[in-house]
């Protein structure tokens, strides 16, 4: 059994104790349903409740996979793993995704990590760099804006096959991230 360190946040936003969500989600038959399902179930106790119920039913859903050995931390729905780094700049979000699609184009750190071209997307609230990664992983770099006017870089690299490579893409992403935030 993982704890995870979801545990308290989720206690705080929901305002239920762990133990709480426990026996409702053993009343569920969470054990038995997909994470799809006992997401779903969360969302529908938490709809109308608080903010942003969605991400809490998420939480909540993994701090519980984690609880009854179901995954560990880092550990997706579908056994791969996924790490994130950020670092908040004094950019706006257009400026800062300029200054990455940039670094990222002419960064042998990035290029070893990414197997195709990236592509990049955007909205309002968020633009997003993507690119295929090796043997089945990926990398989604997102800039989004903080309230004041500055945004935050998130590098996400997901299909890691091992907690193993997962640890060893942090690393790599975390010095790319700081090389790449000292250079702004």
């Amino acid at each position: 059994m993982a704890t995870s360190s979801r545990i308290q946040a989720v206690e705080r936003a929901t305002g239920r104790s762990w133990a709480d969500w426990l026996d409702l989600l053993t009343r569920l038959g969470a054990p038995d349903l997909t994470h799809h399902e006992i997401a779903t179930a969360v969302l529908l106790e938490l709809d109308g409740t608080i903010e942003n119920p969605a991400w809490w039913a998420q939480s909540v859903t993994v701090a519980y996979e984690q609880h009854i050995g179901r995954r560990i931390p880092g550990q997706r729905p579908d056994g791969t793993f996924q790490t994130s780094v950020s670092r908040s700049t004094a950019l706006g979000m257009e400026p800062l995704m300029s200054a990455w699609t940039g670094y990222a184009a002419a960064n042998e750190a990035v290029r070893a990590l990414v197997a195709a071209d990236p592509r990049v997307s955007g909205t309002q609230n968020r633009i997003t760099w993507r690119a295929k990664g090796h043997d089945d992983e990926s990398v989604v770099v997102i800039s989004e804006p903080k309230k004041n006017g500055t945004a935050s870089l998130v590098v996400q690299h997901l299909g890691s096959p091992t907690p193993e490579r997962n640890d060893e893409v942090r690393d790599r992403w975390r010095a790319i991230v700081a090389d790449f935030a000292d250079g702004l």
